[in-house]
């Protein structure tokens, strides 16, 4: 009876030892595959990365040649045969608004002023130029003359 115990328990323990070992092989196996998957996808990722920093890149350069062709086409653009004004009327200022056309001016008669934002596709305008507009639009204009005279400036009066 002592011996078949002792048997008994041999064979437990090497079977014990061999779930053991099975065990430790996936775990080695299971590893493995994590790290050859985790290998992959970064490469997939590093892919992508550079993908999209082409794509970034292109889209930043081709929004600024549009910037570009939209700010040369802002000076341009009283020159233009379907232009409704005398471009010697017209001040470019650049921002917040585009230009001022002072209708008239070259003959001698300003017949109106308009304030111009040249916009074109999809573009909006942004905050500023709303802001100006809705001045605009609400009479919030006004003249106002200012004098100046050399006293007034710190330039001529460093003795002072």
């Amino acid at each position: 009876m002592r011996g078949e115990f002792i048997m008994t328990y041999i064979l437990f323990s090497v079977i014990i030892g061999f779930l053991l070992i099975i065990i430790l092989l996936l775990i080695s196996k299971m590893k493995s595959i994590e790290n050859a998957l985790k290998i992959k996808y970064e490469a997939k990722l590093k892919e992508w990365e550079l993908e999209e920093e082409k794509r970034i890149r292109e889209d930043a350069i081709r929004r600024s040649q549009s910037v570009t062709v939209g700010k040369v086409t802002e000076q341009l653009i009283p020159y233009f045969p379907s232009f409704n004004y005398n471009p010697k009327d017209v001040r470019f200022i650049g921002a917040p608004i585009d230009f001022i056309i002072f209708d008239g001016l070259s003959e001698g008669e300003v017949k109106k002023i308009v304030f111009v934002e040249v916009k074109s596709g999809k573009s909006r305008l942004n905050a500023n130029e709303k802001q100006v507009k809705n001045a605009i639009e609400n009479g919030w204009v006004f003249w106002e003359e200012m004098r100046w005279s050399s006293s007034d400036n710190p330039l001529f009066n460093s003795g002072k």
